[in-house]
């Protein structure tokens, strides 16, 4: 069995509905983001804190826990800074708590659900993992914490992990019964495909002289799906004994442009966007960008759903959605 903590959100959903095709999955979800109409039903939900040793003895305990995959990081960069203190509990601490109880029980397998914030704002065009990491927030700097923990707990207690990094997940599941939900929504395609549909006014484009071929941040877009099956690979490497420790980046090693994201989804829905024009934000740079050639190389992965599928997958979800 594996236990995927956060299997109530949206990439630890996806996850789900493809990793139920082939194993038993045990969901550990606090639902402080997650949502219950999310969860698969093939499998077996506990509503509980990753931080919570009680409910993990009695998880470890009751069933035959082979590995462990972390989703359930809160993620919301404005917010880290504002609440640094949530972040580092629960991205860091609960962690803690949670890697010290599977070592409890032996259990040593462990997929980490990072993020290409780690980096912070780096100067070339395209990030790969030699890069220096160097996050700019409390949330990118505690899922660099958890990373260096990783590493010292694979060196004394013979934990093995793998790490992905990446930035932005989009789309949902094409059986349309998942997809992206955040409240707030803060990521760029949701709130285009919002507008769209008459719950936003406008989009608001932040900047549009950056050094980018139409003015406009240019970032990487993954299909959730996309990066379900790069989660499932390396857990596989892990059990096969392929690799014991490893630090992946998925990226579709483009990117795209907000004006692009915008025009896509014009393109796809057939409805002319209101956009607004403002300043850049503090601190956006003008691209961000992730190699994935590593884990091409090691595991035969890459993206492979384009930004036109991304954006009809979740077109189909939004509209399933509107009351």
């Amino acid at each position: 069995m594996i236990l995927v903590v956060g299997g109530a959100g949206y990439i630890g959903s996806h996850l789900v509905k493809e990793l139920v095709k082939n194993e038993e999955v045990v969901i550990l979800d606090n639902f402080s983001t997650g949502f219950r109409s999310l969860v698969d039903s093939k499998a077996l939900l506990i509503e509980g804190n990753l931080g919570d040793t009680a409910v993990l003895n009695d998880i470890f305990t009751q069933y035959p826990i082979k590995a462990v995959m972390h989703f359930a990081a809160n993620s919301l960069v404005g917010e880290s800074v504002q609440e640094p203190y949530k972040y580092y509990e629960n991205n860091v601490a609960a962690t803690i708590t949670l890697l010290n109880t599977m070592l409890k029980y032996n259990i040593k397998n462990f997929i980490f659900s990072s993020t290409a914030a780690t980096y912070g704002i780096p100067n070339v065009d395209i990030i790969d993992e030699e890069q220096p990491t160097n996050p700019i927030n409390p949330y990118g700097r505690s899922k660099l914490f958890v990373e260096h923990i990783l590493e010292d707990f694979a060196q004394a207690y013979g934990l093995h992990y793998v790490v992905l990094r990446y930035f932005n997940a989009a789309g949902a599941h094409d059986s349309g019964e998942i997809g992206e939900s955040h409240d707030p929504e803060t990521h760029l395609i949701p709130i285009i495909l919002q507008h769209l549909l008459g719950q936003r006014e406008k989009i608001s484009v932040f900047g549009t002289d950056y050094d980018t071929p139409d003015g406009t941040c240019i970032r990487d877009y993954i299909h959730v799906t996309d990066l379900a099956k790069a989660h499932i690979l390396a857990l596989n490497a892990l059990l096969s004994g392929k690799k014991n420790t490893a630090i992946y980046n998925l990226g579709n090693g483009r990117g795209f442009s907000v004006k692009e994201v915008i025009d896509t989804c014009e393109k796809v829905t057939g409805i002319k966007s209101k956009i607004e024009y403002t300043d850049r934000r503090p601190g956006d740079p003008a691209r961000l960008v992730a190699s994935a050639n590593r884990i091409y190389e090691d595991l035969g992965w890459k993206a492979a759903i384009s930004l036109e599928e991304i954006i009809g997958s979740a077109w189909k979800w939004h509209k399933s959605q509107k009351s």
